[in-house]
């Protein structure tokens, strides 16, 4: 990793063309990247069960409120 302050034009050019070139997916290796071997691990799993959490919060605070605007 370059750690450079500044580059020369030419370094820029050759920066920003190095980066424009799309991956060579005929030549990638995935079996040789482990991180693409491990099942994500995380909250992920639990985004429904929040959001199913907080949608039955939503709508029992809907409710309460139209029952007690009624008295």
């Amino acid at each position: 990793m370059d750690t450079r302050e500044s580059k020369t034009p030419e370094e820029q050019k050759e920066h920003i063309i190095s980066e424009r070139v799309p991956e060579d997916f005929e030549s990638s290796q995935p079996h040789l990247q482990p991180e693409a071997k491990k099942r994500p691990g995380g909250l992920y799993k639990l985004l429904p069960l929040v959001v199913i959490v907080l949608g039955v919060i939503v709508v029992s605070i809907i409710v309460l409120g139209i029952i007690n605007r009624g008295n």
